[in-house]
């Protein structure tokens, strides 16, 4: 399975932006997605995980009032939703997979894209 992020891009304070990942290759899209992000010198985060059928999902705690995820199976994508962005949401954004089936959306991801970097200034 191949991932590919975009989306990202410069964006003021309190803006918004939509994050896509596309998934290709065999069983793309068939096991649950998720999104992280890692800024400069910090830890990497989880922020979203969204079940196969797209009907349960997960949130970080930083991110659960402001970012939504979802997913169109039929085009093997998901996306992140982002409002009001504060600078310190600024990093590279991850789109993630893996190769089980669980009801545990916070783990398991081993699967990753190249990231799509978030800029937001103040």
């Amino acid at each position: 399975v191949q991932l590919q992020a975009s989306g990202g891009g410069l964006v003021q304070a309190g803006g918004s932006l939509r994050l896509t990942c596309a998934a290709s290759g065999p069983s793309a899209g068939n096991y649950a997605m998720a999104w992280f992000r890692q800024a400069p010198n910090k830890e990497r985060e989880f922020l979203a995980a969204i079940s196969w059928s797209g009907q349960k999902t997960l949130y970080g705690d930083s991110v659960k009032d402001r970012f939504a995820i979802s997913r169109d199976n039929a085009k093997n994508m998901i996306y992140l939703e982002m409002n009001s962005l504060e600078p310190g949401d600024a990093a590279d954004y991850y789109c993630a997979t893996r190769t089980y089936y669980s009801g545990d959306l916070g783990s398991g991801y081993t699967l990753w894209g190249q990231g799509t970097q978030v800029t937001v200034s103040s």
